[in-house]
């Protein structure tokens, strides 16, 4: 088994579920406490939120609403409980969306992810994640200050200067994108330098190909992990090592609740299968209930190798906003799950829009538990795919598993040539 951060990593997994359900009632009731949260959360009783079934039917905030929700009351739309001027840092992302920190310990629980890297007290890291406006530096800063290991504050760009820094001072890990630290490593090459102390990286921000891991393996960086996190809410979940290997999947940060649910909807999907990243942080300064992260993954079945016993998610599958104009018309995923909650036959459903722009065709393919016993149920179905979106629309019914398990909901499969 592996070097665990704490006890908590390997904790029987119902005894975890346990301890994040029956915290969901203070949970919600400090983050009452907040006007925005009251608003959103005005009908609900925190004594009656104590299981996931329960907590499944309070309403989904989106990071695509934060926008708008925090320029009707700025910086953080009344959804932090820590008063602005008690927090330590304000970021501004681009749009702007504004994020807070508080002033506790590793408050982005960066360690763990470092921890499972390989990082401990006395290594030292060159942190190439930026520092301006965003966090992402600062996240990486304060899970090394958890595990006590000292920081090039590096930031990203200066390419000569990272070479320079890297040759001198020798650290052990990178931290940052996995694109910038190739750029870096090739670089060195060009200046005849030597950046070998380098042997640990913690990369994210962006997608991390096979072959691009591959190639900083080939060029001198034999251990590489991604993380999986937001500006909102700091990491989330973490690659694994075991005797060197990479562990299949992302092991979920422990403070975190998650659910997937179908893009455009509330509604938790079946085990395995792929949907929305959904969060419930319990951040005392800044809480998030049911917060979806625009995100898709899924969750993977069974443990990681590496001895931590929480769940694991496959890592980022693409985004879940799958709205698409037909016919200069907006269809939306949320629109897709209406049509099929109005028909019980529906076990899953997938909008492909087809054919050639301004020559939009829409079909509805359908997962039934009997294509040819409901077929009198097409009708209807057409008849609420009009009513709904506005469109004609035809319906396809077929088997039970026979769509692709990718958690698209609308499908564009027209040509644009």
């Amino acid at each position: 088994m592996a070097d665990l951060y704490d006890a908590l990593e390997s904790r029987d997994p119902s005894a975890r579920e346990q301890d994040l359900v029956s915290a969901l009632p203070a949970l919600i009731t400090r983050a009452k406490q907040a006007s925005g949260w009251a608003t959103i959360l005005r009908d609900v009783n925190p004594q009656d939120i104590m299981s996931r079934a329960a907590l499944a039917q309070l309403p989904v905030t989106r990071k695509s609403a934060l926008k708008e929700l925090q320029q009707a009351a700025l910086p953080f739309g009344s959804l932090n409980t820590t008063p602005t001027g008690k927090l330590s840092r304000v970021f501004m992302s681009p749009g702007p969306i504004f994020d807070p920190e508080g002033r506790g310990a590793d408050w982005w629980r960066y360690a763990r992810p470092l921890h499972a890297l390989g990082l401990r007290a006395g290594d030292l890291i060159q942190n190439c994640f930026a520092y301006h406006f965003t966090p992402a530096g600062l996240m990486v800063e304060g899970g090394a200050a958890q595990l006590g290991c000292p920081v090039i504050p590096a930031g990203i760009g200066q390419t000569e200067m990272q070479v320079q820094a890297m040759k001198l001072l020798r650290p052990k890990a990178y931290a940052g994108t996995p694109s910038f630290l190739k750029i870096i490593i090739e670089k060195a090459q060009e200046m005849g330098e030597d950046v070998s102390s380098l042997q640990l990286a913690l990369v994210g921000a962006e997608a991390l190909p096979p072959s691009l891991r591959q190639w900083l393996n080939d060029h001198g960086v034999p251990f590489v992990l991604q993380t999986y996190g937001s500006a909102d809410i700091g990491n989330i979940a973490f690659e694994t090592l075991t005797d060197g290997t990479v562990n299949p999947g992302m092991v979920l940060d422990e403070t975190l609740l998650l659910e997937i649910v179908r893009p455009g909807t509330g509604d938790p999907v079946p085990e395995g299968e792929v949907g929305e990243i959904v969060i419930t942080s319990f951040n005392p300064d800044y809480p998030l209930i049911r917060f979806a992260t625009g995100d898709m993954s899924a969750v993977l079945r069974g443990t990681s190798p590496c001895g931590r016993t929480n769940t694991r998610i496959k890592g980022w599958m693409g985004r879940a906003d799958q709205t698409t104009k037909v016919r200069a018309m907006f269809v939306h995923p949320s629109q897709v799950a209406d049509i099929a909650r109005r028909h019980p036959v529906i076990r899953k459903a997938r909008l492909v829009v087809s054919g050639e722009m301004a020559n939009d065709e829409m079909t509805l393919h359908c997962e039934v538990d009997d294509p040819n016993g409901v077929s009198s149920e097409v009708d209807a179905i057409v008849a609420s795919i009009r009513d709904v979106t506005k469109l004609r629309g035809d319906v396809k019914l077929q088997a039970v598993g026979s769509l692709p398990n990718d958690g698209k909901v609308i499908e564009d499969a027209r040509s644009y040539a």
